[in-house]
């Protein structure tokens, strides 16, 4: 099985659409762009977001596996994938690839 690296790429916030929406919360994604997590086993990282490894998992999972090519030419780099977490109110971007031995 190969080790997938996880990158934080970028962090939003919608400030409009929390104000409209949201209860307050302040318990927002603890990442920071350029944190790095190594995923072996296909196994969420220690202290990596419950929330954002269940919108990513899936990609992680199979990447691990040695699939790639995510819709038919997605990324430039088969063994890779670009996917946010699914809060809506502040997306976290994360850059997933495999790391060849």
């Amino acid at each position: 099985m190969k080790k997938v690296k996880i990158t934080v790429m970028r962090k939003a916030s919608y400030p409009d659409l929390m104000e409209k929406y949201e209860n307050p919360n302040e318990h927002g994604c603890p990442h920071n762009v350029g944190d790095v997590f190594v995923v072996e086993n296909a196994e969420k990282p220690e202290n990596f977001c419950f929330s954002a490894w269940q919108s990513i998992r899936e990609y992680v999972v199979v990447l691990a596996y040695g699939g790639e090519d995510f819709f038919d030419g997605w990324m430039k780099d088969k063994k890779s994938a670009m996917l946010s977490c699914a809060d809506g109110f502040r997306p976290v971007s994360f850059y997933l690839e495999t790391i060849e031995d």
